[in-house]
């Protein structure tokens, strides 16, 4: 369709099997979202890029650990461990994503001090990364997401994208949560209260 785009969220080395902060499953994922960029004439590949010692690293806070919380001048940030550091292999593209399909790469997470889970807006909500316009100025009004990891970047794009007024579905099957005390049933009940189209299958 001419007035649709997919979005694929985030399929990175250090989200996959090996990686920094993998998330369970996700390599298995890959051909479906590679099915789904096969079926769309318009890609979007969205890429987390940290700076060495971003501040929603654990290793940056003194005996913080992974996954345990502290309290941004934005509100409460998970800390994570090092991931898709600029220029290294883990922050690389997964080697299996077609990823040559793509038209546009948003980077996101590159201010050292806000963490940046959608593709729209970073953790303080008023940062913007420009994905919006862009779409909008190219007419598209439908998006379809895809991608890693289902529960943070993923769904908080698709809500994001919602809030701007595009009508918007995630195929669940071609994402891979990870489900960080119940996060993915509580982002998927987020996302249905927003009216976003769940789709059970690529």
């Amino acid at each position: 369709m001419p007035n649709e785009a997919l979005i694929v969220v985030d399929v990175q080395n250090d989200f996959c099997e090996g990686g920094a902060l993998a998330v369970p499953g996700a390599k298995a994922v890959v051909p479906l979202v590679n099915r789904l960029i096969g079926r769309h004439e318009h890609v979007v590949l969205t890429q987390d890029w940290h700076p060495a010692g971003h501040a929603s690293f654990a290793s940056a806070w003194k005996d913080a650990e992974p996954f345990s919380s502290v309290k941004f001048a934005y509100g409460p940030q998970t800390l994570w461990p090092d991931h898709c550091v600029q220029g290294t292999p883990g922050a690389e593209f997964h080697p299996d994503l077609d990823a040559q399909r793509a038209q546009t790469i948003v980077r996101k997470g590159y201010h050292p001090g806000i963490d940046s889970y959608s593709a729209f807006r970073e953790n303080d909500r008023m940062t913007r990364t420009g994905l919006d316009g862009y779409l909008k100025a190219r007419g598209f009004t439908k998006l379809v997401f895809c991608g890693l990891a289902l529960d943070y970047c993923v769904a908080w794009s698709a809500i994001d994208a919602r809030q701007s007024g595009f009508s918007v579905s995630v195929v669940v099957e071609a994402t891979a949560a990870i489900d960080l005390d119940g996060s993915r049933r509580r982002m998927l009940t987020d996302m249905r209260q927003a009216g976003i189209n769940l789709n059970a299958t690529a």
